[in-house]
């Protein structure tokens, strides 16, 4: 999907009020997250780049944090796919 945003999808499927944008920044597949709910969540929160989002995952782990990092909210596949039909659509 697409708005004036950017391209996003849902990393949540249950709540549409939680969107994950995706771009390609200069080396990886970039993420932001928009949550209508929490309108600071967009201005708080920059690009972030896929490999940054795999080391705090790790790092999630190492600390021993409980539970598990939300990584499963940063779709790479579902990203690659929206960026290559976005680059056919141009």
């Amino acid at each position: 999907m697409k708005d004036d945003k950017g391209l996003y999808y849902y990393p949540i499927l249950e709540n549409k009020n939680l969107r994950m944008y995706i771009r390609l920044g200069q080396d990886d597949v970039e993420f932001r997250m928009w949550d209508q709910e929490d309108e600071t969540l967009w201005e708080a929160h920059g690009w972030v780049p896929y490999k940054a989002i795999l080391e705090a995952a790790d790092l999630y782990k190492k600390e021993g944090r409980k539970g598990a990092a939300p990584i499963h909210l940063y779709d790479i596949e579902i990203a690659l796919r929206l960026l290559k039909d976005e680059f056919r659509r141009r």
